[in-house]
C-alpha cells in the first residue's frame, strides 16, 4: 500500500496533480502488477496538509514509531495535544466504554441483573453484589483478570460509574453469594431467556468433560480428585457437566469431584432438573450415561430419554439389533436409520440403528491399512514368538492388539475373526429411547445434534 500521485494536463496547458491511496494486485491474465485505488484524497493544490499530517501521526502511533520531518508548528501541535486533536484541547485520559455498555445491556435483557438484585433484596444484602458480579463478568469477556486484577487494574480503565464504589472484598463476597444461590439464579435466568427467545425446551443435551490441574496431590475431601481425564491422562481433575438446549443455550452446569464417573452424575442431574417443570423434555446423552439405573432415574426426571448404547459390550445389541433384517430409511447421504423393537409390554425396548456409509467406508479402509501393516511386520520376521521385542510392541499398542492372537505355543498371528467382527460395526451406532412418539428421523437427528454440546465445551 502506498501514496500514489497522478497528473492531468488541462486544455490551457496547466497540470493538475492528485493524491491517491493505492495498492498493487497481480492481474491473473497478464501476470503484471496493476494499481488499485483504495481512496482518493483529491487535488494536491486543494488538499489540507494538516489532514495528511494527522494521518501520518495516527499510523505512526499505531506502529509505535515517530514521525520525522514535520514542520516546527506541526511538531509543537503534536507534542501539546498528545493526539490528533484540534486547537488547545489536551488529552488527559481515555476510558473504554463500548464493550462494557453492550455487556451491561445483555446482562439486563437476559434477566441476570434483576435476578441477582431481587436475591440480594430478599436476603437483605445492602452491598451491590450484582455490580461486582457484572464487573467480573465484563472483565472475563474483555480482558480476563483475577478478582484483585479487576479491582486494582481493570476498573480504572473502563467508564462505568456504577462500579466506582466497589471494594475488593465485594468481589470475593459476591462469589460466595453466587455459589450458595446458584441453583435459583440459573433456573430464573434460564426460563427468562427461554421466554425471551421463545425457545422450545423439548430437547436437553447433556455431556461431561474434565478440567485437569498441574498439582501433585488431590484435595482431601474436596473437588480436585485423581481421575482419568478425557484426554486419557491420569491426574487431579474436576468433572464439568453441562446441559444445553438444541440452540446451545445452557440449562444448567455442574462441577463434580474428579473421580466421578459419567454414570454417577445422572442422579444429581435428575434431582436438580426434577423441580424445573420443563414439560415434555427429551434427555439426550452419550453412551457413558447409559445404564439400567440411569434409565430409571431419567424416566423419573425428564420422563423421556435418548441414549447412545455400547454396541460391542451389550449382548442384546451385538447379537440381535445389529443382525436385524430390514432396509434402512435414508434421510440424508450420511444418515440412514431403521427401528428395532425387542420384547413386549413393559419389557419392550426401542432401538434405533443408524448407519453412515461414508464413515463405514473410511473405517474399512483404515482397518485394511492396519491389517496390511501387520502382515508386513509378520512377513519381515521369521520368529513370531511373543517374546520378541517387535511382537511385544505390537501387543502393547492399542491400535494393533485387537487384531492379534497368541497361540498356545506362544506364536503371534493375525486374528481374522476379530477383523471380520470389527467390520460389523463400521459406520454404525445404536440409540435407545423410551419415547414411542418420537419419529425415526427425529430420534436419529436428535442424537446427531449432541455435537452441539461438544462445540460448547470447545468454547469453554
Amino acid at each position: 500500500m502506498y501514496l500514489r500521485t497522478t497528473k492531468r494536463k488541462n486544455r490551457d496547458g496547466s497540470v493538475v496533480e492528485y493524491f491517491q491511496l493505492a495498492h498493487n494486485e497481480r492481474d491473473p491474465e497478464s501476470k503484471k502488477p496493476v494499481a488499485h485505488i483504495i481512496h482518493s484524497f483529491g487535488r494536491a493544490d486543494q488538499l489540507d496538509r494538516d489532514d495528511l499530517a494527522r494521518l501520518c501521526r495516527s499510523i505512526a502511533r499505531v506502529c509505535g514509531m515517530e514521525v520525522t520531518g514535520l514542520s516546527e508548528a506541526d511538531q509543537k501541535k503534536a507534542t501539546a495535544n498528545g493526539a490528533d486533536l484540534p486547537g488547545d484541547i489536551r488529552l488527559i485520559q481515555t476510558l473504554d466504554s463500548g464493550c462494557v455498555m453492550v455487556i451491561e445491556a445483555l446482562w439486563e435483557s437476559l434477566g441476570i441483573g434483576k435476578t441477582i438484585r431481587d436475591l440480594c433484596k430478599a436476603n437483605r444484602l445492602d452491598v451491590a453484589y450484582e455490580r461486582a458480579l457484572l464487573a467480573m463478568t465484563a472483565n472475563r469477556l474483555c480482558e480476563p483478570e483475577s478478582k484483585l486484577g479487576v479491582w486494582d487494574r481493570w476498573l480504572s480503565k473502563v467508564y462505568m460509574p456504577s462500579f466506582s464504589a466497589l471494594k475488593l472484598d465485594n468481589m470475593y463476597d459476591a462469589m460466595d453469594v453466587l455459589y450458595y444461590n446458584a441453583a435459583g439464579i440459573e433456573r430464573s435466568i434460564f426460563f427468562h431467556t427461554a421466554d425471551l427467545l421463545n425457545l422450545q425446551v423439548d430437547l436437553i443435551f447433556y455431556d461431561t468433560t474434565t478440567a485437569s490441574f498441574s498439582i501433585d496431590q488431590e484435595d482431601e475431601g474436596g473437588l480436585r480428585r485423581f481421575g482419568r481425564a478425557k484426554e486419557g491422562n491420569w491426574g487431579p481433575q474436576v468433572v464439568v457437566a453441562l446441559a444445553v438446549t438444541r440452540e446451545g443455550l445452557p440449562v444448567r452446569c455442574w462441577v463434580f469431584p474428579g473421580n466421578t464417573t459419567d454414570v454417577d452424575t445422572v442422579e444429581r442431574v435428575r434431582k436438580d432438573l426434577r423441580g424445573w417443570k420443563l414439560g415434555r423434555a427429551l434427555f439426550v446423552a452419550d453412551a457413558g450415561m447409559n445404564s439400567q439405573d440411569n434409565q430409571q432415574e431419567l424416566s423419573r426426571a425428564c420422563g423421556k430419554y435418548l441414549l447412545a448404547s455400547r454396541m460391542a459390550s451389550v449382548g442384546e445389541i451385538r447379537d440381535t439389533v445389529l443382525s436385524k433384517r430390514g432396509r434402512y430409511t435414508v434421510f440424508t447421504e450420511n444418515l440412514h436409520a431403521k427401528e428395532v423393537i425387542i420384547g413386549d409390554g413393559e419389557r419392550r425396548r426401542r432401538y434405533i440403528l443408524c448407519y453412515n456409509p461414508g464413515e463405514a467406508n473410511r473405517q474399512a479402509k483404515h482397518r485394511q491399512m492396519i491389517v496390511e501393516h501387520l502382515e508386513s511386520e509378520l512377513a519381515s520376521h521369521k520368529d513370531h514368538s511373543t517374546d520378541a521385542q517387535w511382537a511385544i510392541d505390537l501387543l502393547a499398542s492399542r491400535r494393533f492388539k485387537r487384531y492379534l492372537r497368541t497361540t498356545k505355543g506362544g506364536q503371534l498371528h493375525i486374528d481374522r475373526g476379530a477383523v471380520a467382527d470389527a467390520a460389523k460395526y463400521d459406520g454404525k451406532w445404536v440409540i435407545e429411547t423410551n419415547d414411542d412418539t418420537i419419529s425415526l428421523e427425529d430420534a436419529a437427528c436428535g442424537y446427531k445434534s449432541l455435537m452441539i454440546i461438544v462445540r460448547c465445551f470447545r468454547s469453554l
